[in-house]
């Protein structure tokens, strides 16, 4: 996509666009090795190489995303025709255009990510990526459940610990990735699980083929995010250590799309540069959130 150039600095950076038309026109700019002293220049958002006094401009996309720690009894959905109480009943203004990355149902609690991205929530959603649970099961977890978690297994009929409207019969559950049993009791039983997938209702279908309900689900993490001591019913950025892990996972997405469709990126320009004054740095750095995206 084509964009100017005073636009394009001011988006993938942290100058604004007065101080993108400033350094461009004192000559701090070079595009493709090419010093560029109009703001209006024309270039190409994915395949142009724009350097701010030696420096280039990274194209990391500005994205935020929240960690909420999802209460029991709140849907995750924009409403709710019966009138039940939704996450977006909790969530601060700010946030209410967010998209969830999956689900959590009605009476589970924990971990759920939010992006103002849609292709973030969807690269989440269908990763692999391990998430934790803590489980409390009525009855005991048996040697049949255990040997069903190490290797997996296919139920025809999975339709207990569904929703009575769900359209899924059958489920395909892959080995879980860990567990840990902490208490093995004829009436109650816990444990902690780690899986790679994150379908419907998974869990709660899985151990009622056991004739094991779920009693509490909560989850504790999603990869490397966790609730850090949040409190219930709130939320908070990602830190910039998750942000860094995040975008590392993205590209690693993006590169494996590109070889599964046969096609290599397009090398980046190097460009030979003279010495250079330094840019004046962009006003505001102080008042950015951890990915770079500037607060308003």
């Amino acid at each position: 996509m084509m964009m100017r150039l005073n636009k394009f600095i001011a988006h993938y950076s942290t100058y604004s666009r007065r101080e993108a038309d400033k350094v461009v026109q004192d000559g701090y700019v070079r595009v493709n090795g090419e010093i560029q002293e109009n703001p209006a220049t024309q270039v190409d958002e994915k395949e142009d190489i724009v350097y701010v006094s030696g420096k280039q401009i990274s194209r990391q996309e500005k994205y935020t995303v929240i960690v909420y720690n999802k209460p029991k009894g709140e849907l995750v959905t924009k409403s709710d025709p019966k009138g039940r109480r939704t996450i977006y009943d909790s969530l601060s203004h700010e946030f209410k255009h967010f998209v969830p990355v999956g689900r959590l149902d009605y009476a589970s609690e924990g971990v759920l990510l939010l992006t103002d991205a849609s292709h973030v929530a969807t690269a989440l959603m269908t990763s692999d990526l391990e998430r934790r649970y803590k489980i409390k099961i009525k009855g005991e977890v048996t040697s049949e459940m255990e040997t069903a978690m190490l290797e997996g297994m296919y139920i025809a009929d999975a339709t207990a610990g569904g929703h009575s409207h769900s359209k899924i019969t059958s489920m395909q559950f892959k080995p879980f990735l860990g567990y840990q049993i902490q208490k093995n009791a004829h009436n109650y039983s816990t444990l902690k699980v780690a899986i790679s997938e994150g379908k419907n209702r998974e869990l709660r279908r899985f151990f009622a083929h056991f004739d094991a309900e779920i009693a509490d689900l909560k989850r504790v993490s999603f990869a490397e995010i966790e609730l850090n001591n949040l409190p219930e019913g709130k939320t908070r950025f990602l830190t910039r250590s998750e942000y860094s892990a995040l975008f590392t996972f993205l590209k690693s997405e993006e590169k494996l799309a590109r070889e599964m469709a046969g096609s290599k990126p397009k090398p980046a320009f190097k460009a030979k540069f003279n010495k250079a004054k330094p840019a004046p740095k962009p006003r505001g750095d102080s008042k950015t959130n951890p990915n770079g995206k500037r607060k308003k």
